[in-house]
């Protein structure tokens, strides 16, 4: 019997309290994994890559990884939710036990993870690659306007994707999109000014009497400004309208209008971002440890500073200074976090200077793309991660061939992740 099949049928006993006595070789330990994003999915691949002898539970209630990282190029009409979607089968095979279930409680006294519907899982060492849930409260009308139907943010690829493609389609010609943004940090830094590149392809072919119209909180565009300003410029003139300092404080589902705190903005298509903070099961865990929003980590290891024995990894982290919340760098956290743990269970120390790479692209048109790359390594002086001098920088200019180096390093990556 494989240990696949073994490890799913002792899942499936209700009850059980998935103890070790399994027949064969003593595993060395056993990780619980909670996420199967770009962080989760990495480090429960490389765990069984680097040390087979170490059992992984990865804790997913999705069925598929849906990417966002090129999900705004669904809503632009230049790709589908299939291509940027991935099963979990190849982390399977691994001998990865993918539990398609929520995790509901964690006990960091007993180790263990309670799931929603299924058994309590027991751990040695447990992983939390929540992603981002959404502050509604600074937005008092908005989840009432969400269930409504009339507002979305599509800040977590997926349905919501699908759904926002399909309002710009239903659209009038000649109506105005509204993209509002919160204050950084946020997931994918330079994502919404991708994302009103994408909808201005659109309305170019599609609906060219239509607007859209940014409303960032920010001071200034946060990632690639000089890029997109360009893109904005040379190939949509007339198409973008880019308010800076422009906080939503609320929304009126009714009146199709968001609210800024000295002005009330109408539009046909409401997409607002509201501001994030750490998924749910990080909050109750313990785990969050700065402005009640993020997870603070020792950047050795992933261990959170704040619950022993617990790796916090991804979107849902306290960023280190110049550290996006970004894809590339949470595969990267997964691979640090994977090493650390493989090093504490052997009763080692962790790896002492862990070093970071991250590329983000992001695609002005259907095809043209721009980038931005760093490298991060431990700062023993700052007690931090930092920029390695000279190593970071963004693309000359949008090109093409930057569109195809996008979708090369999306496809290589989600095959790092997922096998």
């Amino acid at each position: 019997m494989s240990m696949h099949r073994r490890r799913f049928l002792q899942l499936a006993t209700a009850g059980l309290a998935l103890a070790s006595n399994r027949a064969g070789a003593q595993a060395k330990g056993r990780v619980v994994v909670i996420g199967g994003g770009y962080g989760g999915a990495t480090v429960a691949r490389y765990l069984r890559l680097w040390e087979p002898s170490i059992e992984v539970d990865l804790v997913e209630r999705e069925p598929a990884f849906v990417s966002c990282p090129l999900s705004n190029l669904v809503i632009g009409g230049h790709a589908s939710i299939d291509d940027v979607s991935r099963g979990y089968a190849g982390l399977a095979k691994l001998g990865v036990v993918v539990i398609a279930d929520s995790a509901s409680a964690i006990d960091p006294a007993r180790k263990t993870v309670r799931l929603a519907r299924g058994p309590e899982l027991r751990y040695d060492r447990l992983v939390v690659s929540p992603g981002v849930d959404f502050l509604f409260s600074a937005m008092p009308n908005y989840e009432a306007a969400a269930r409504e139907g009339r507002v979305l943010h599509a800040w977590k690829a997926g349905a919501e994707t699908v759904a926002l493609r399909k309002r710009l389609e239903e659209m009038r010609d000649g109506g105005v999109y509204v993209l509002s943004i919160p204050l950084a940090p946020y997931r994918c830094p330079p994502g919404p000014y991708e994302r009103a590149c994408q909808v201005a392809s659109y309305f170019k072919k599609a609906k060219p009497r239509s607007k859209v119209l940014v409303l960032d909180a920010n001071e200034d565009i946060t990632s690639k400004g000089s890029l997109f300003r360009r893109a904005w410029a040379e190939l949509y003139p007339g198409l973008i309208e880019y308010q800076p300092n422009a906080v939503a404080v609320d929304v009126d589902g009714a009146a199709r209008t968001v609210k800024l705190e000295l002005d009330d903005v109408k539009g046909d298509v409401l997409n607002v971002v509201p501001p994030h903070r750490a998924g749910e099961i990080a909050a109750a865990a313990g785990l969050i440890t700065h402005n009640q929003r993020w997870c603070n980590v020792d950047w050795r290891s992933m261990e959170s500073t704040a619950v022993p024995g617990i790796h916090v990894l991804g979107d849902a982290t306290l960023a280190a200074p110049a550290m996006a919340k970004a894809g590339h760098m949470a595969n990267q956290q997964g691979k640090v976090c994977a090493a650390a743990i493989i090093a504490m269970l052997a009763g080692r120390p962790p790896n002492p200077e862990p070093v970071y790479l991250s590329t983000c692209y992001s695609f002005v048109s259907a095809t043209e793309a721009i980038h931005v790359a760093s490298v991060h390594q431990w700062n023993d002086k700052e007690k931090t991660v930092t920029i390695v001098p000279g190593a970071n920088g963004i693309s000359a200019a949008r090109s093409e061939q930057e569109g195809r180096y996008a979708w090369a390093w999306a496809r290589n990556i989600w095959a790092d992740m997922l096998a």
